[in-house]
């Protein structure tokens, strides 16, 4: 099983529809999105080709395919307009043996861990930086933000393959890459 880890969307058609397209390009079977779908939030600019009523139909077209958590900028009203369960402040992913904690960042996060056990994985967004390193005897990782990178980062996502989390920018070029 391939997955597909995004994050950070905040509304960005332009940016979604190139990480749908690398979605498609990596074969992915599975798209996890870490929260902060729709809106830009007061702290944000308004992103690229911003249109909240766009990003959602082209989210619904994949909505069998999805997971999702919440995010700080997320809210009740996008769970009416989105086909698939988006307001759960976590959600948990087993792959290959291993357990995946998913989560957007604004609650549980680096500095406030939920229990995990060794080897498990910790993986959020919300600080739109990419990250893939372990830590101690768990692994962290967080895909970046497609639309809105921080810290000179370019607009990444994440993909899970087999003993491998790699992080890639829309191009497809590699980044980051952790084993595990």
């Amino acid at each position: 099983m391939k997955v597909f880890f995004m994050s950070d969307i905040h509304g960005s058609a332009f940016y979604l529809k190139q990480a749908l397209a690398a979605y498609e390009r990596e074969g992915a079977t599975t798209i996890v999105i870490l929260g902060d779908e729709l809106y830009h939030g007061a702290r944000n600019p308004l992103t690229e080709e911003y249109g909240p009523k766009e990003v959602t139909t082209l989210l619904n077209a994949h909505a069998d395919n999805i997971i999702a958590v919440r995010g700080n900028c997320d809210s009740e009203v996008d769970e009416m307009v989105l086909d698939y369960p988006v307001m759960s402040t976590y959600s948990i992913l087993m792959h290959e043996g291993r357990r995946f904690f998913l989560t957007h960042g604004h609650i549980y996060s680096e500095s406030n861990l939920p229990p995990l056990a060794a080897g498990d994985v910790f993986c959020y967004g919300h600080t739109h930086v990419p990250k893939a390193e372990k830590r101690g005897d768990i692994y962290i990782l967080n895909p970046g933000s497609i639309s809105l990178p921080k810290e000179n980062t370019p607009h990444t996502y994440g993909v899970l393959e087999g003993d491998s989390f790699t992080i890639k920018d829309l191009a497809g070029n590699m980044y980051k890459k952790i084993q595990f």
